[in-house]
């Protein structure tokens, strides 16, 4: 109980200060705290998994500098549109960085043609992609003619090519 009287003792002087400062004081601070926020994008609607996030989904919305996310988040627009959402997003809460993912081209058991070119030479045949892919990725095929397993590239529509690359 001392200790209190004592803190209130001390504390008393400053508080006087601080309250004959005037208004400019608790305009400036609320000046700093809105310069202290941070916009992260957020779902205006829900997103479900598999969904091509679009600008009209999202809005920016403001959080305090202090905010922690549970996970990293996405703090750019660019970043998510055009791009599928693995999981669920709900309204008003920020993207986790994990939680979208670049559209598949491929998708895995799918039957998809596997094209092998070199030298004038087209060799064109039906492959089993054996994961998902994006433009660009290499992943492994399954030959359903002869049932090895190849490396491929997923390219611009859809096919695979394959052999040098």
């Amino acid at each position: 109980m001392a200790r209190t009287l004592l803190a209130r003792c001390l504390l008393l002087p400053f508080l006087a200060v601080a309250l004959s400062v005037g208004t400019s004081g608790p305009t400036l601070a609320a000046e700093e705290m809105a310069a202290a926020e941070i916009e992260l994008p957020v779902p205006v609607v829900t997103i479900y998994a598999g969904d091509t996030i679009k600008d009209s989904m999202l809005r920016m919305r403001a959080y305090p500098s202090t905010f922690r996310a549970r996970s990293a988040v996405i703090d750019a627009p660019k970043a998510i549109i055009g791009r599928q959402a693995r999981r669920m997003l709900l309204p008003g809460e920020p993207v986790p960085v994990n939680a979208v993912d670049d559209p598949r081209l491929v998708s895995r058991g799918t039957p998809t043609q596997m094209v092998f070119e070199e030298n004038g030479l087209v060799i064109t045949t039906v492959g089993a992609p054996l994961q998902n892919g994006g433009l660009g990725e290499t992943i492994r095929v399954r030959n359903t003619d002869t049932n090895r397993i190849v490396l491929g590239t997923v390219m611009a529509d859809g096919r695979i090519k394959i052999g040098a690359q």
